[in-house]
């Protein structure tokens, strides 16, 4: 047996929209190689026919599927396959049933659903999750960061007296991106259990873009440097939503990103900076009001997200109220490696 095989206990994709990463796992879930390709289940790869073969619709999957880790199968055969997002959509590889909220984090490995390859490989691919309501929520690929983000916490080290008293801990888990997801989670000590109660989607990042992009919002944040970051213009965003002006509501608010503009107060990139915080401050403050009406107050919360917008967030929450906020790192293949082990597919030769 080779170093490779020896070391290697599981291969693990987190497979987007728009890319696709690849991680070869060791032993407790050490990463040791993380591969990134652009081949997203929108993006795949086109795959020319030999002259003997027929092109099939799952094509490029395959072919990103080699290229993103089939080496790593040869070397180390006896390793599990699993990958998790929207390559088990219905627009994906395979499409994998949802999974109905409330749910415990623990039943969620035990769904997987299965694809074999054209090599014979078989991938186990993580379900989503839906919360059926008037205005039905889904997700695909968050709950894989939501649990690594719940495996890193160590609950009992510090409970307040509420928690010592019942038990229980309520969790927010906050992920960032183009659609934020806010992710309520119930932790009981005692079982030293998780249970996803509800969760919300905010659109704020696409949003962000496409008024930046293609409103007349935009025109004004020409010329400004986007790599600077002016605090005070997102703060002053950012607590837009806290004001009596803020109840109009976002689609009113927004325009003083332009009047701030007019009157001098904003130059190109304040104003771009002062929008990113108003459309987050009005998220926070809708999630607020979300929280207050369940009489829920998270004992934590823990942001999912890259460096830059857990760090913007977190400015946010704190300038909103929220104390208690901390940012979990490598969820993605700390979720898929407990989501393996609670699928009982690490440790078969």
């Amino acid at each position: 047996m080779n170093q490779a095989q020896s070391q290697t206990q599981l291969i693990a994709l987190d497979w987007g929209t728009s890319s696709l990463r690849a991680y070869r796992l060791g032993a407790a879930g050490r990463l040791l190689e993380l591969r990134s390709l652009p081949w997203g289940v929108m993006k795949l790869p086109e795959v020319a026919p030999t002259d003997d073969s027929v092109v099939d619709a799952k094509a490029g999957f395959e072919f990103a599927f080699e290229e993103a880790c089939g080496d790593w199968i040869r070397a180390a055969p006896q390793a599990p396959v699993i990958a998790a997002g929207m390559v088990g959509s219905r627009q994906g590889w395979l499409e994998a049933p949802y999974l109905s909220v409330p749910i415990a984090v623990d039943r969620i490995g035990g769904t997987l659903s299965t694809v074999r390859t054209r090599n014979g490989q078989v991938l186990h691919i993580v379900p989503g999750l839906i919360e059926n309501a008037e205005l039905p929520n889904v997700m695909r690929g968050e709950e894989t960061q939501v649990i690594g983000a719940l495996s890193m916490l160590d609950l009992d080290k510090n409970p307040s007296g509420a928690e010592a008293q019942n038990g229980q801990d309520e969790i927010l888990i906050g992920l960032p991106g183009s659609h934020s997801k806010w992710v309520q989670v119930r932790r009981q000590h005692r079982e030293a259990q998780s249970r996803i109660e509800h969760f919300h989607t905010f659109m704020t990042g696409e949003v962000y873009a496409a008024l930046c992009e293609h409103t007349i919002l935009g025109r004004g944040m020409q010329g400004g440097d986007a790599k600077v970051e002016d605090h005070a213009a997102f703060d002053r965003g950012v607590l837009v939503a806290q004001t009596p002006a803020g109840r109009a509501g976002v689609l009113s608010t927004i325009f003083s990103t332009r009047t701030l503009g007019l009157t001098g107060v904003l130059d190109g990139a304040g104003q771009r900076e002062y929008l990113s915080g108003l459309l987050i401050g009005h998220e926070v403050a809708a999630l607020q009001a979300l929280l207050a009406e369940q009489a829920e107050q998270p004992a934590r919360v823990i942001l999912v997200s890259d460096a830059a917008l857990c760090a913007r967030y977190m400015r946010a929450l704190k300038a909103c109220g929220f104390d208690q906020v901390e940012a979990a790192e490598h969820a993605t293949e700390r979720g898929l490696w407990h989501l393996a082990m609670a699928a009982g597919l690490l440790g078969k030769s």
